[in-house]
């Protein structure tokens, strides 16, 4: 499909199910968000917690009140329960299906919240000449639990989910220098290198995404993800949640560089 549509054009192939994959690579030049929805009397805690633990849970957008599901200040005819990809329902931690649609689970004490997302600063990654493995390879990114620990708020604690791009030295140093400007995206890399520094075993089998080929001369690069949450809501075990499917995002009409600090 078209990688250039515009983000109100790609949510309304969404909405009428025409697209169900993974939105890395398109609507280039506009925020990509990670989704957390939960009843109300957890969303204090969980605002909290990413508060507390801004790389992995950079909040860009949230619902002004339980159970609003449109969300203007995002997008043009934006429905949270229903212009996502793909949903993972999850019942006291458990993850028990994936949806396309959310409209049949809704309920009037629901918040959302959109966190920032690495797909944002892919952008600005190419556009400085560096390659982005998952986008060349087309594939969604490679995703890992680590034993980075989060800060514990209330219910929710856990450990940092990574995304991995592999570079060349100099391009991860360059990498670092081009991220440091989106803190709203993740920000710079938390490490590179050696992967079971933080607490990694294989490289290549992923605990979400795809793998990626990794060349002789690279080194894995690693950004605290936006997926960090399931791992908290696992811990916490709500009676009820909703998260986005690893890589299937909302894509919002915001600009990439509207979060860009200059």
């Amino acid at each position: 499909m078209d990688t250039q549509l515009s983000p109100l054009e790609l949510r309304r192939k969404i909405r009428s199910g025409e697209f169900t994959g993974n939105t890395s690579g398109y609507c280039q030049g506009f925020v990509q968000g990670n989704l957390a929805i939960m009843p109300k009397e957890w969303a204090n805690e969980f605002l909290q917690f990413c508060q507390l633990n801004p790389k992995p849970c950079p909040v860009i957008g949230m619902s002004s009140q339980p159970g609003e599901f449109m969300l203007p200040t995002l997008g043009e005819d934006l429905d949270i329960r229903s212009d996502i990809p793909k949903y993972r329902i999850y019942e006291k931690g458990v993850l028990t299906q994936e949806v396309t649609d959310i409209r049949d689970f809704w309920r009037d004490d629901l918040v959302a919240f959109l966190l920032g997302c690495s797909f944002s600063f892919e952008e600005a990654l190419i556009a400085d000449g560096l390659e982005v493995r998952n986008i060349t390879e087309g594939v969604n990114v490679p995703m890992y639990r680590t034993n980075i620990e989060c800060q514990p708020a209330g219910r929710f604690s856990g450990t940092t989910v990574v995304s991995m791009r592999p570079m060349k030295p100099a391009d991860a140093i360059r990498a670092i220098q081009i991220c440091t400007r989106f803190p709203s995206v993740h920000g710079a890399p938390l490490h590179f290198g050696d992967p079971a520094q933080i607490g990694i075993i294989d490289i290549n089998t992923p605990d979400f995404g795809d793998a990626v080929t990794i060349k002789e001369g690279e080194v894995p690069v690693f950004w605290a993800c936006g997926v960090t949450p399931q791992v908290a809501i696992e811990q916490a075990q709500p009676d009820f949640c909703i998260t986005h499917s690893p890589g299937h995002m909302l894509v919002s009409d915001l600009p990439n560089s509207r979060l860009a600090i200059l």
